[in-house]
């Protein structure tokens, strides 16, 4: 034999060896068969009596030869981790599958069947063994209907389609919870009233993502979608847009064969479809019909462009982790139970008393167990949380993942509610309340999102990827000036603002600070198609020490106010140079002015004494990014607006040791700190010119 004949005969005989990759896919109806049937989605107990659309479980199998894997998306508000492994451990004994390989996930329809209880709503008795049943038999019917198979990926932009529906309330704007405490700093749909807001709290996660699986020769096996919008609302018995999406999609595709499509439900605990930046008479009135046939456009769109490759990995983790309750305190429990000795044996029939039941229960369970999954197939990663997920948590899963192709699939697994963000929690509003459908501890969103991350390496075998955005043209020329320091903003959390520079002026978030939002100018300040980043500072500030700064220095910066200008005596402090908690005698400090005077226009003042404020001509429009520089050349002092010169006086050179520490959104003495967002602040030690500045002007 040659020695060309080897290799030849070890290829061939590696490729008669790999085991081939299959799939099958099947839907099965899990309406119930016995009406009324109860219905959880609300705050109180309600009955429905009606089928308005059918509701169904809708599965996927696959595997390599070696590992099977089932994944499955149910018509269902919510389902707990109990049921789900009851479910899971029939399904094993009947098909022989692992139960740690089987991914079960809710659509989060808030008008189908009750199969968990949460707030006001028990499960329905006679549902919950009929859904273990049916989700048994999907599982099984995808199963026997295995082909040899290959897979694609598409990812399409579907952002008028998705929005944040929580926002942050204005300072002055707090409102009451159920337990009487004045702690509502932002809520869900707050944005309907601009005047009470700054706006939103967190991004959107407009990717609307597909896997598709075909067979050999083509023919459309499955289609699984993912998309953040949290629920669009219909009648009686239904399936919601997810269900609808799903039967328009095997339309569209494959309208004469049983091709299945499914829409599962992204991240989506602060996400409504409708847009409360976009003032209500331009809001567009849309049916359920029609906002379906308009994803579905985007879809076949991004369906047409998939290349199909046969994967050559499969692989599945599970994490199971015990997290603790926020359970009441003393002084709670003894509220709940005053409060409930009241209803007696009714059902409770208003928020005060739906919360009140939940610390009781919450009392009685303490902790809980979750379930966090990772799946890989070939170059697509698919991550699970159990909870109701914020956008930027499948932002950040997503962005780590080792693989090029992602979904997050939430309320997979069991229902554990809300899981905010750490920060979130000081803020209050029904995400926050402790209860079974928002009680787990405060870090649980970071735990659960560093294990859905480790599953995911687990099953590549890569490290995660840093959370870092390519830098664009107006980033690169702000460094090419040599700052002192320079912060993108482009973190998804807290508390350390990483500098862009060599000098290691790393930055500090004080701790009220939504994270990830869109910034200023993406095309300029970052490369390859990515957003620009830029966190809202709800009244906090960024700090940072610059022992080198004296009598001469520049500051750079973007910012968008989200307070009205007369909402307040001072809008807001930008900069402010002094000592912390009071005003220092060298102390600069710039912002923007209130009703007090200076309405909307920029206002500088040096030293302890705010009396001799000067003011800039123009009045800064709210919820728009501008650039501002502050110049400091000895005595003279100038600010620039969008690269025009706004405002100059002359002012004493300090005397003694200049002031450390720098603020930026919020003065030395924290007054009037700032409610907006700030962006690719520049700190340089020296004036900079008139030419410098024009540098970083971005059109």
């Amino acid at each position: 034999m040659t020695r060309l004949a080897l290799p030849l005969l070890a290829l061939l005989l590696t490729t008669s060896l790999r085991a081939e990759f299959k799939a099958g896919a099947a839907v099965v109806d899990i309406s119930p068969p016995k009406l009324p049937v109860l219905v959880n989605g609300g705050m109180l107990s309600r009955y429905v009596d009606k089928i308005n659309t059918r509701v169904h479980a809708r599965a996927i199998m696959a595997t390599d030869g070696k590992t099977e894997v089932a994944i499955v998306v149910a018509d269902s508000c919510m389902m707990s981790r109990e049921v789900l492994d009851d479910a899971k451990k029939m399904a094993a004994a009947k098909t022989g599958i692992p139960a740690d390989r089987m991914l079960i996930s809710a659509t989060h329809a808030h008008s189908t069947p009750a199969s968990m209880g949460c707030l006001g709503t028990d499960p329905d008795p006679s549902y919950v063994p009929y859904l273990k049943e049916k989700l048994v038999e999907a599982i099984a019917a995808a199963k026997s209907s295995m082909v040899p198979a290959r897979i694609g990926f598409a990812k399409a932009d579907a952002n008028q389609f998705t929005a944040l529906r929580q926002w942050i309330r204005r300072p002055d704007r707090v409102v009451e919870d159920p337990f009487g405490n004045k702690s509502v700093r932002a809520n869900m749909h707050a944005g309907r009233n601009w005047d009470d807001v700054t706006g939103e709290s967190g991004p959107e996660d407009p990717d609307l993502s597909l896997i598709s699986f075909q067979t050999k020769a083509g023919k459309p096996l499955a289609v699984l979608a993912n998309f953040s919008m949290h629920y669009f609302g219909d009648k009686d018995i239904s399936a919601d847009y997810f269900g609808l999406f799903s039967d328009g999609l095997a339309q569209r595709i494959d309208p004469q064969g049983k091709m299945v499509g499914i829409m599962s439900h992204g991240c989506s605990g602060d996400i409504y479809r409708v847009d409360y930046t976009v003032p209500e008479k331009d809001r567009p009135k849309v049916t359920i019909e029609e906002y379906t046939n308009g994803l579905l456009d985007i879809a076949m769109k991004a369906y047409a462009g998939i290349k199909y490759n046969e994967p050559q990995n499969l692989a599945m983790t599970e994490t199971r982790m015990t997290l603790k309750y926020r359970t009441p305190d003393k002084q709670r429990l003894e509220w709940a139970q005053r409060v409930m000795a009241e209803v007696g044996d009714r059902l409770a029939k208003t928020p005060t008393e739906v919360y009140a039941r939940e610390q009781i229960i919450l009392n009685e369970r303490q902790q809980t167990e979750i379930v966090v999954q990772g799946l890989r197939i070939g170059d697509i990663g698919i991550a699970t949380t159990p909870n109701e997920t914020y956008a930027i948590t499948g932002l950040k899963i997503k962005a780590a993942s080792p693989l090029p192709h992602n979904m997050v699939i939430e309320l997979a697994n069991g229902g554990d509610g809300y899981i905010p963000p750490p920060e979130m929690h000081a803020w209050g509003g029904y995400n926050t309340w402790a209860a079974r459908s928002a009680g787990l501890e405060v870090d649980a969103e970071p735990r659960i999102t560093g294990a859905a991350i480790a599953a995911l390496e687990k099953v590549s075998g890569e490290q995660r990827m840093p959370w870092k955005l390519p830098a664009g043209p107006a980033a690169k020329a702000v460094l090419d000036m040599k700052p002192a320091a320079y912060w993108r903003l482009n973190e998804f959390t807290g508390p350390v603002a990483e500098d862009e520079t060599a000098h290691g002026h790393n930055g500090i978030y004080e701790r009220d600070v939504a994270y990830y939002l869109e910034g200023p100018k993406s095309a300029a300040f970052c490369a390859e198609g990515s957003v620009n980043r830029a966190p809202h500072l709800v009244g906090a500030r960024i700090r940072s020490r610059f022992a080198e700064l004296g009598g001469q220095y520049s500051v750079s910066l973007w910012f968008w106010n989200g307070m009205p200008n007369e909402g307040r005596d001072v809008s807001g402090w930008l900069f402010s140079r002094g000592d912390d908690h009071g005003l220092s005698v060298s102390g600069d400090h710039l912002g923007i002015g209130g009703k007090s005077g200076n309405t909307g226009r920029l206002i500088f003042f040096t030293g302890t004494d705010d009396r001799g404020v000067v003011a800039g001509k123009m009045e800064i429009p709210r919820w728009q990014w501008q650039h501002l520089v502050l110049v400091r050349d000895g005595p003279k002092i100038r600010a620039y607006l969008n690269g025009a010169l706004e405002l100059e006086t002359v002012t004493h050179l300090a005397r003694m040791r200049p002031p450390y520490d720098c603020f930026f959104g919020g003065r030395s003495d924290g007054d009037s700190s700032w409610e907006g967002r700030l962006d690719e602040i520049a700190v340089f030690d020296r004036p900079l010119s008139a030419a410098e500045i024009a540098k970083l002007e971005v059109k």
